[in-house]
């Protein structure tokens, strides 16, 4: 359980045509705004380095414009890099061919969106269903496996449900059986309790943590708040400007931030 499940290897992302010069200059030392205002391109990675433990939550954070929603993106190749490389299970996923990808996609890793992302024209129970009837499970299975997961998530009643006749809280907790659904290793949370009130949020995570005791999934959560990486995460790392600002447990960012920045967000917390 101590393997490293996930790891990032100077992964940068250059927005635009002909990125080479970009990529020289960060090479050379330069900032991702120097390199921005120079090129005229847009800079989501800068060349991050990052190790993700198996069966642990590691939270990724950073302000707006960090690069962690770009970064968790890398994971599953929603968006490849201009450079750099990308294991998992030690092996580099960019070197997977188009079939090879589907199906990596479709057995190995989950995701859940902040905003959601259900289909609004499909019933609860055809949410959860949806990834196990396009990987082509058998009827019976996908049958059990929804149910046990709308189940799972506190919706025990509303299978036949529509997506506009629930809470934003339990919409979610669609999104996240849908993921769990699947038996994928990876879990990746893009933001995905952010649009929720306070109190659905705590309960929430609540969620998450309690499912996460059982399971022991790889989950990448990204978020943007202090506190709750800091509830929900064993490994915390802190992206400024595309890059690693510091990485390491909760106790680590909290007695020793690496300079200011991070301190201002362990400041911050409640």
């Amino acid at each position: 359980m101590n393997a490293y499940k996930i790891q990032l290897r100077n992964v940068t992302k250059v927005f635009g045509d002909a990125p080479e010069r970009a990529i020289q200059m960060l090479e050379q030392g330069a900032s991702k705004h120097e390199v921005q205002q120079a090129s005229g391109l847009n800079i989501g990675l800068a060349g991050v380095n990052a190790d993700f433990r198996a069966g642990e939550i590691s939270c990724v954070m950073g302000l707006s414009g960090s690069g962690k929603s770009t970064l968790i993106r890398h994971i599953n190749r929603l968006i490849d890099p201009t450079t750099g490389e990308i294991w998992v299970d030690g092996e580099n996923i960019l070197e997977l061919s188009l079939d090879a990808l589907r199906e990596f996609r479709r057995r190995k890793m989950s995701m859940v969106f902040q905003g959601f992302a259900l289909l609004p024209h499909l019933t609860v129970h055809a949410n959860v269903a949806f990834g196990l009837r396009v990987r082509g499970d058998d009827a019976d299975q996908i049958a059990e496996q929804t149910t046990r997961w709308i189940n799972n998530v506190g919706l025990d009643g509303y299978a036949k449900h529509y997506p506009d006749e629930l809470s934003g809280g339990m919409r979610q907790r669609v999104g996240l059986a849908r993921a769990l659904a699947t038996n994928a290793d990876i879990l990746l949370m893009d933001e995905a309790f952010s649009a929720l009130d306070p109190l659905i949020r705590y309960e929430m995570q609540d969620q998450l943590l309690s499912l996460q005791n059982d399971l022991q999934k790889t989950v990448i959560f990204v978020t943007h708040d202090i506190d709750e990486a800091l509830r929900l995460g064993q490994h915390i790392v802190i992206l400024r400007d595309g890059l690693v600002e510091q990485a390491g447990s909760p106790e680590e960012i909290i007695e020793n931030p690496i300079n200011d920045y991070v301190h201002r967000f362990v400041e911050k917390r409640v």
